[in-house]
């Protein structure tokens, strides 16, 4: 059985589906000449994820939160369920300092953890320029909360080109980190918390992974209490209108999102991002409310054996929702990693969608929804295909 969605980490580097009837595709490396640090005598390339396309500029916060009414579920001697969370803003131009992609140690750990330390040195990836300043100070207004949460394994980083673009175009936007569940997340104190749901989940199977969807749908209730609350976590939580929320989420992120409405009404709008359903949408649906899939057209077709529960969670879906698969795209399309690997000339030959159209997609797809239905805004991109996507199929009726 394939086991592509329940892959242990992703890399930065490597761009393939982890699963064991399909082998990692070879890559091909020629980084493009740059001033700066060498690799191997090779000169290292500045990295640079594509530019928000919106009219505000970033700011960007840590936030690191305890929740002390419940104990970590896979490691329950640790104490209290821990997030962190990136939380990007509409700020006001030219305030701040540039922010860093991840840090030094966490790009340390990722690279380790694929067996690419000395390949290409962690000080490159955690440079890549994100275009969020931190201290940044925040532009006037209220506007949306949109919460991303990535895929099993893998690190709120991966979902930073999304995050800086929905900020830029004037959402509050919240990238979760949740405890246990990343191979390369250093918490404060420079704890690096062990990726204990890993272990879990091989030892569980599908069961495991519908228990990470159903406790990242208590991760969020919570986050949601602590940056809308009377006492918020954040200090620029005024800037959120707490009646237009919406969720999105990468492999088992957006799955998660699915489970997180079902959980909490506040949550006005879901997007699955390439993620099985192994936590079932109810059978009652969610309420009215709207949802988009946005998938691989390998793995997402309506009809196909691959996947089979989107065919029957969309029947389950009762409100607005589309079903939309993306042409040459791969898992990992959906995430900051195709731009990455671009950038530094890796090639992934199973997903020959290219890196900058990766981008385009994603970003205007998932901000499209979220116009739509968090400021009511019509968007003409949703309603059927368009001749400047040929890539994006929809896949079911809309409704």
């Amino acid at each position: 059985m394939r086991t592509r969605h329940r892959a242990l980490a992703a890399s930065l580097l490597v761009l393939a589906a982890l699963g064991a009837t399909a082998a990692t595709p070879a890559v091909a490396a020629a980084p493009r000449p740059a001033s700066g640090a060498t690799v191997s005598g090779v000169p290292a390339p500045q990295l640079r994820l594509p530019a928000p396309s919106g009219p505000y500029a970033v700011g960007e916060d840590t936030v690191h939160l305890r929740d002390t009414g419940r104990t970590d579920p896979y490691v329950p001697e640790s104490g209290a369920r821990e997030l962190l969370v990136s939380v990007f803003y509409p700020a006001r131009a030219g305030s701040g300092v540039r922010a860093p992609y991840m840090s030094t140690k966490e790009a340390e750990l990722l690279l380790e953890s694929r067996g690419l330390g000395g390949v290409v040195a962690p000080g490159v990836i955690g440079a890549t320029e994100t275009y969020a300043r931190t201290g940044a100070a925040p532009a006037r207004g209220r506007f949306p909360l949109v919460v991303l949460s990535p895929g099993f394994g893998q690190s709120r980083f991966t979902l930073t080109s999304l995050a800086t673009d929905l900020a830029s175009r004037g959402y509050v936007v919240a990238a979760v980190d949740h405890a246990h569940e990343s191979l390369a997340t250093v918490f404060p104190g420079g704890r690096v918390l062990p990726c204990a749901a890993c272990d879990y989940v091989e030892r569980v199977g599908d069961a495991g992974l519908a228990e990470v969807a159903r406790n990242r749908a208590k991760d969020v209730p919570f986050l949601l209490d602590r940056l809308t609350g009377g006492h918020p976590a954040w200090r620029y939580a005024s800037m959120i209108d707490r009646r237009r929320i919406g969720m999105a989420g990468h492999s088992i992120g957006g799955n998660s999102a699915a489970s997180t409405m079902a959980a909490d009404r506040r949550v006005r709008a879901g997007v699955n991002m390439d993620g099985t359903f192994y936590e079932p949408v109810p059978a009652a649906g969610l309420r009215g409310r709207p949802f988009m899939m946005l998938g691989t057209e390998v793995d997402h077709t309506s009809g196909g054996t691959f996947d089979t529960t989107w065919d029957r969670d969309w029947a389950r879906l009762d409100g607005w929702k589309r079903w939309l698969t993306v042409a040459g795209s791969g898992h990992f399309t959906f995430t900051d990693l195709p731009m990455i690997g671009a950038e530094l000339g890796i090639t992934d030959p199973s997903a020959p969608l290219p890196a900058d159209r990766s981008g385009d997609i994603t970003r205007d797809y998932v901000a499209a929804f979220f116009d739509l239905h968090l400021k009511g805004v019509p968007q003409g991109l949703l309603d059927g295909p368009t001749p400047g996507n040929p890539e994006v199929t929809f896949q079911a009726p809309a409704r």
